[in-house]
């Protein structure tokens, strides 16, 4: 059978070398198969694979001179091309007499990693499932994507070329496990070497690059590609930009939500820094601030579409604010800088004396401690002004009551429907921390 491609199988050009050069093999053809095609004319002494801008061609050496010419002899006369996995190599004569293994940038050990992944739809990695897949070896600094040649590529940079080593030997050749990718995508193999980079630049977060050692990094302004597009996920929906500033929109309000409550609620996954309220389009909306990107990712996704009263009452909607630092110019029950403490609450009734300063009662909200309810020991109890309907709040540990607000801050009255008593349990409880 004749070779199905118009390019010749051998050439002539380089005068005979016991060095032979071969083009158009697999992209991942190991050293093993050049070994066991040049097998059959004699002893394969020496091997480079993976050489050009496309990595498909190789240098074999053999042990004698008339075994490199025995190999081009037998493919010039036979009618059956040189093959590896079903693909036709090309053969020829190398004008080097020997193969000099000159260490490249890929072969020398670092803390960077360049990772390409294989598979039709590569592209459609996405950067925090790389994260989750390298993560699993030590701390990840940074990741940046790309689009080569060679296909879509990434580079992950860890503390050490140590942990960078163990994670390439674990993962090179491997596939990114199915339960990470959507149900209709393909597999994707990643292949690993090291890269000559030892500190990514990275200056903004975003959908193709992260920087996980500076949470307070700007955020881009938006997920959008130089071509003016806006990217799109799966399922056709506009991928969000992950910030540290969370924007909460409450609907079905029956019962009065304070900055307080809120706070105990966004508390349970974290230090809450600063928050504002304010009304919108008919609505309560807050902006919820955290230190870093992935406290704000784990609480809105914790959170999102939930209700703060049992029965389908007060509904969560949260997404990404494209705000890193909200500006609280003054502490009252509409905003609250929980950075500053001991800070006076402006009372933001109407007085004839015009607004009063009036300290904080009551100690701060306990941290979350990662135990089982989620919060830590109970405030000490406060007066009968506390409206009871407060021991309701699902988001509440059993027998916990929220710090004693300040004076001027709205609760609902004896006249307001109290939310109904819950029988379910504390959210977060079966949680696994």
């Amino acid at each position: 059978m004749a070779s199905v491609s118009s390019q010749p199988q051998f050439r002539y050009t380089q005068p005979p070398s016991k060095v032979l050069h071969l083009r158009n093999l697999p992209w991942e053809c190991t050293e093993e198969e050049l070994i066991e095609l040049g097998k059959p004319f004699g002893k394969v002494v020496n091997t480079k694979c993976n050489v050009g801008a496309n990595r498909n061609q190789a240098f074999i050496e053999f042990a004698d001179l008339n075994q490199a010419i025995a190999m081009i002899s037998y493919y010039a006369s036979s009618s059956e091309p040189a093959q590896v996995r079903g693909k036709t190599v090309y053969l020829q004569y190398s004008n080097r007499q020997e193969i000099v293994n000159n260490k490249t940038a890929a072969d020398v050990p670092g803390n960077v990693l360049l990772v390409t992944i294989e598979g039709a739809d590569a592209r459609l990695v996405s950067i925090d499932v790389l994260h989750l897949v390298f993560s699993a070896f030590g701390f990840v600094h940074k990741i940046t994507t790309f689009e080569k040649t060679a296909g879509f590529q990434a580079l992950v940079q860890f503390s050490d070329a140590e942990t960078a080593t163990s994670a390439k030997d674990a993962l090179d050749g491997r596939s990114i496990p199915r339960y990470l990718l959507p149900e209709h995508m393909g597999p994707c193999t990643l292949r690993i070497t090291y890269s000559g980079h030892s500190d990514l630049s990275v200056k903004f977060q975003s959908h193709r690059s992260r920087d996980y050692t500076n949470p307070y990094l700007p955020v881009a302004p938006s997920a959008v590609e130089g071509s003016g597009q806006a990217m799109v996920g799966l399922d056709g929906k506009r991928l969000e930009t992950e910030s540290n500033v969370l924007l909460a929109s409450i609907e079905n309000m029956q019962y009065a939500v304070t900055l307080d409550v809120l706070h105990m609620v966004f508390s349970a996954f974290g230090p809450v820094q600063k928050i504002a309220m304010f009304d919108k389009n008919g609505g309560l909306q807050a902006l919820i601030q955290y230190p870093d990107t992935q406290t704000a990712v784990v609480a809105k996704e914790a959170l999102e579409g939930h209700c703060i009263y049992d029965g389908g009452f007060c509904k969560l909607h949260i997404s990404y604010s494209r705000h890193t630092d909200l500006s609280i110019k003054v502490n009252n029950d509409r905003s609250r800088d929980y950075t500053i403490p001991n800070t006076p609450v402006v009372n933001a009734q109407p007085s004839i004396l015009g607004q009063q300063s009036v300290p904080m009662m009551g100690p701060p909200v306990q941290p979350y401690t990662g135990s089982q309810a989620g919060w830590g020991t109970a405030p000490p109890a406060v007066g009968q002004s506390m409206p009871m309907q407060m021991h309701n709040n699902v988001y509440m540990p059993p027998g916990t009551m929220p710090q004693q607000m300040a004076p001027g801050m709205q609760f609902p009255s004896h006249n307001t429907p109290q939310p109904p008593t819950t029988t379910l349990p504390t959210y977060g409880s079966d949680r696994a921390q």
